[in-house]
């Protein structure tokens, strides 16, 4: 069955993906699709003066472009944009789920909110093991079991109180109404990666569902969600209550509680997002500002660049084996370390000092052997005394704010659990902890103690949301998803332009690759590598694998003469916005 739910991940935007790559790559441009005598204004690339956008859905773009025009800052873009994802992205964009945010202000100032989901009240340790303390296959995925406290609505909230620039919450939320009731036209990808899931939406919801049709959906179809605009109703009018206590907490509740779940009423009154210190280091003089924990996006993303900051990259050539080996051997042991030491900071002592330590990374790196691979049994995690389907979307605005967020229900469409009477979908984040450890979740990726469950805890994440700065101004503004690949993504993004040179569009399109400790095999994107790369990688002693795409970058870069350049990536339906 996980199998069927990695295809799942993949399969939905292959059709897309290809006719974007072609139509959209190439040119740079404007690709307008006509469906339903509507254009589908995509722009995979674009470069804009004042303020740009990037999301997973040129309408979410849209929206975020119009609330800055409008006078919003880059919060009240993203709180629009996040809404609004949660209407024409259901697969990720979400308000059953959570996520993270870093925010850097035109003055400088960082700022780092998690709104990750939570582990409910009745949650323990065991929770997914038999009898026999064996994980018990599917159940942290699939179905009502599956749900953490979503922390989506509370982040944007919060997000709101101290940072909007508009002052007008109903202006965020009424752009997510409107689509909602009116509707809007779902796109070939959309249309297969619903048509894929129909048969397990039909398992887990025993009642309509506005992701399901009598027949099946094709390129230009309306999604209407009515139930979905009376929930955003009550988020404008009430705020957070709209979402936590009344009606929609109480068709939470029935909907679990009816279906073998455990999320109460106190747990989603009790819920509430965090403003936490981000992560902030140095490479080759620029800034790097990413999250702390409950994301080991952060640390791990600090840990690969200090691992390769000794070696002269651009010398020993793009894509070169010499570059993908030392960068495979530094995410060997950056995700090794993860698998140890990283968790909810808020319940485990995260070694956070000791692993951002420059010493400690060149440590780690100094039985790496140029000619030879590594095997993953061999490396271990240190020994320290003291952690694929999301979506992401880039921002800054004309006064330079920049707003850099991902967000998640984890897999593609999450639980598949709707709510009844509320019309989203509710994530399956539990899976995100170690059910036992040493077992790996459904990305593969293995935990231990420190990510394992505890009531109120919020589980250990991938997602690196990441703003760099240099001189005092913002450069780039970037993130993923894609799981565990979600670090080496954003890492070879940041890579691609500080020691490559490259602009935003070819940083962002470039092909991509991913090692993760275990299993012990680089991945990379079909026809990504020359055959010759691949066969030197060999020699080296690595085993490569061929896969479907990698991520979805979402890049903003500020080039030299103050241009921004905004590229969305072509392996979707993403695309920029912006004047």
């Amino acid at each position: 069955m996980k199998n069927v739910f990695r295809i799942f991940s993949v399969i939905g935007f292959v059709v897309a993906s290809t006719f974007f790559f072609v139509m959209c790559k190439t040119s740079g441009k404007e690709s307008d699709i006509k469906i339903s005598n509507k254009p589908y204004n995509i722009i995979k690339s674009e470069t804009y003066n004042s303020a740009a956008v990037v999301s997973a859905h040129y309408l979410a773009s849209t929206i975020g472009k119009d609330i800055i025009q409008k006078g919003g800052n880059a919060i009240d873009a993203a709180i629009a944009i996040q809404f609004a994802l949660a209407v024409t992205y259901p697969i990720a964009g979400n308000i059953g789920g959570g996520g993270f945010m870093i925010y850097r202000s035109k003055d400088g100032l960082y700022d780092a909110l998690d709104f990750r989901e939570s582990a409910p009240a009745l949650a323990h340790k065991d929770m997914y093991l038999d009898a026999e303390k064996n994980v018990i296959p599917q159940i942290s995925l699939l179905g009502h079991l599956a749900c953490g406290i979503p922390g989506s609505v509370d982040g944007m909230v919060k997000a709101f109180d101290k940072y909007s620039k508009l002052k007008d919450w109903k202006a965020l939320v009424q752009p997510s109404i409107d689509l909602a009731e009116n509707g809007f036209n779902v796109t070939a990808g959309q249309a297969k990666a619903l048509n894929k899931r129909r048969k397990v939406f039909l398992e887990v919801n025993d009642k309509p569902i506005a992701f399901v049709k009598e027949d099946l959906w094709k390129e230009g179809d309306i999604m209407l969600q009515p139930e979905l605009a009376k929930t955003f109703q009550l988020i404008m009018e009430k705020g957070r209550a709209g979402f936590y206590e009344g009606d929609v907490a109480d068709y939470i509740v029935n909907e679990l509680k009816s279906n073998g779940g455990i999320i109460s009423h106190d747990d989603l009154k009790n819920y509430s997002a965090i403003w936490r210190e981000p992560i902030v280091s140095d490479y080759r003089g620029y800034e790097i500002v990413s999250m702390p924990p409950p994301s080991s996006g952060g640390i791990a993303l600090t840990q690969l660049l200090g691992s390769i900051e000794g070696y002269d990259l651009k010398a020993m050539g793009f894509r070169s084996p010499e570059v993908i080996h030392l960068m495979v051997e530094a995410e060997r042991r950056v995700y090794a370390d993860r698998s140890k030491h990283l968790g909810d900071s808020d319940f485990y002592n995260v070694p956070i000092d000791v692993l951002m330590q420059d010493e400690y990374n060149k440590e780690r790196m100094s039985d790496f052997n140029p000619m030879k691979a590594s095997n993953s049994e061999d490396v271990q995690a240190s020994n320290l005394q003291e952690s694929e389907e999301t979506t992401h979307f880039s921002i800054i605005d004309d006064e330079g704010n920049a707003v850099s967020l991902t967000t998640t229900i984890n897999t593609g469409y999450g639980s598949k659990v709707v709510v009844d009477g509320a019309g989203f979908i509710l994530n399956n984040e539990m899976d995100d902890f170690s059910s036992k450890p040493g077992v790996p979740n459904y990305f593969g990726l293995v935990g231990n103690e420190a990510n394992a469950i505890e009531p109120g805890k919020r589980m250990l994440s991938s997602m690196t949301p990441t703003i760099v700065a240099k001189d005092d101004k913002v450069k780039i503004v970037v993130g993923t998803p894609g799981g565990s690949t979600i670090i080496t993504s954003v890492f070879q993004t940041i890579v691609n332009i500080i020691d490559f040179g490259m602009n935003a569009n070819d940083a962002t399109q470039s092909c991509r690759f991913h090692h993760q400790w275990l299993p012990d095999k680089i991945q990379i994107e079909n026809d990504c590598l020359p055959k010759s790369t691949i066969v030197s990688l060999q020699k080296l002693g690595h085993e490569v694998i061929s896969r479907g795409s990698i991520g979805k970058v979402e890049t903003i870069l500020i080039n030299d003469t103050g241009t921004i350049e905004a590229a969305a990536d072509f392996r979707g339906d993403d695309s920029v916005s912006g004047f």
